[in-house]
């Protein structure tokens, strides 16, 4: 499991335009990266739309937003424009990054125990290190929870 302080495990992957990405584009810039189960899902969305109504403060703290979750590129695509999300969505059907950060586990749903994304969200700090971990975070308090925590910081 990571733990704050680790160095954050490199990745690159096809954001919702197949465009690649890598976490060492945005070196020297704070990162909140969060990985989530499934796009047009409603707590999906709502963590989705949060990010977005607060994009701007993100962008004031000079902070990149990146969602990640196992969904196709074109899924990302239509869940993007359907929300007007204006953060990078990445594409990680090979579970590449997301097994890197260790957010693929067992969860239960109406007591079936299966395989998937538990919602969780990293902060990356400027250095390319893991500055806090959240992990189980509630859908509609993430966005604001880590803007509490980078005013607190700051």
């Amino acid at each position: 499991m990571l733990e704050v302080g680790a160095k954050a495990p490199a990745f690159t992957l096809p954001d919702k335009d197949d465009n690649p990405v890598s976490l060492s584009d945005f070196a020297g810039k704070k990162i909140v990266l969060y990985f989530y189960p499934k796009d047009n899902t409603p707590g999906c969305t709502r963590q989705a739309c949060a990010f977005a109504s607060s994009y701007a403060d993100f962008q004031a703290k000079n902070v990149v937003v990146i969602g990640v979750s196992k969904d196709s590129v074109a899924s990302h695509q239509r869940f993007a424009e359907k929300y007007e999300l204006p953060f990078i969505l990445l594409s990680d059907p090979e579970l590449a990054a997301i097994q890197a950060y260790g957010v693929w586990q067992e969860k239960k749903l109406y007591g079936k125990a299966g395989m998937g994304v538990v919602r969780t969200t990293f902060i990356i700090d400027e250095m390319g290190n893991i500055e806090k971990i959240m992990p189980k975070v509630k859908p509609d308090t993430n966005a604001a929870d880590i803007l509490a925590y980078l005013k607190d910081r700051a």
